[in-house]
C-alpha cells in the first residue's frame, strides 16, 4: 500500500522549506503533527442516551477508527448531570489514518462549509498547537444527510511538535491548510 500523499508532501517538501526558513541545524528539528485529536460534545445526550451512540457512530466513519465515548468528571445538578455519565465523543489519529484524515478534511470537508472564507488563524495554544470548530458534521461526505437525526459541531486540535504558534502554524500552511490571510 502507498504511504499517504501528506506523508510523502511533509518529507520532501515540508521538511526541507521548513529547516531552510527557521534555520534548524538538524531535520530533527524540524516540527511534525503528531497526532489529531476529534472531540464532539453532545450536551443533549443527558436526556438521550442514543445521541452518544450516533456520535461515536459519526466520528467512526469520518476517521475510519473506532471512537470512544467520554465520560463526564462531575456531577452538575442544574444540567441533570451525573458523575460518569457519557457526553461525547472523542478519538485520536496517528500515523497513515492521521494524514488520510488531513487530507480529506482540508480537499474535501473544508470547501463544502456554507460561505468559507478559510479558516481563522486564532486558534493556537501559544505551545504550537492548534484547534479548529466545525460547526456541522455533514461536510464530511461520509455522513449521510438523510440519516442525521441532529446537527452537532466538533473540535479538531493538531498536536504538533513545534515549540511557538508561528513554528506551527507555517508546519500547517505548508500542509495546505486554507488559513484566512494574516492582518
Amino acid at each position: 500500500m502507498a504511504s499517504p500523499r501528506l506523508k510523502d508532501k511533509y518529507t520532501k517538501e515540508i521538511v526541507p522549506a521548513l529547516k531552510d526558513k527557521f534555520q534548524y541545524s538538524s531535520v530533527m528539528q524540524v516540527p511534525k503533527i503528531e497526532k489529531i485529536c476529534l472531540n464532539k460534545g453532545i450536551g443533549a445526550a443527558v436526556a438521550d442516551k442514543k445521541l452518544v451512540d450516533t456520535g461515536v457512530e459519526e466520528l467512526t466513519m469520518i476517521t475510519g477508527q473506532k471512537a470512544v465515548p467520554t465520560l463526564s468528571k462531575k456531577s452538575i445538578s442544574n444540567f441533570k448531570l451525573r458523575d460518569g455519565m457519557p457526553i461525547g465523543a472523542k478519538v485520536t489519529l496517528r500515523g497513515e489514518k492521521m494524514y488520510e484524515f488531513m487530507d480529506r478534511l482540508m480537499t474535501v470537508a473544508l470547501p463544502r462549509v456554507r460561505d468559507f472564507r478559510g479558516i481563522s488563524d486564532k486558534g493556537f495554544d501559544g505551545r504550537g498547537n492548534y484547534t479548529l470548530g466545525v460547526k456541522e458534521q455533514i461536510i464530511f461526505p461520509e455522513i449521510s444527510i438523510d440519516k442525521v437525526n441532529r446537527i452537532n459541531g466538533m473540535d479538531i486540535t493538531f498536536v504538533t511538535s513545534a515549540k511557538t504558534d508561528e513554528e506551527s502554524y507555517e508546519l500547517l500552511k505548508a500542509f495546505g491548510m486554507p488559513f484566512t490571510s494574516k492582518n
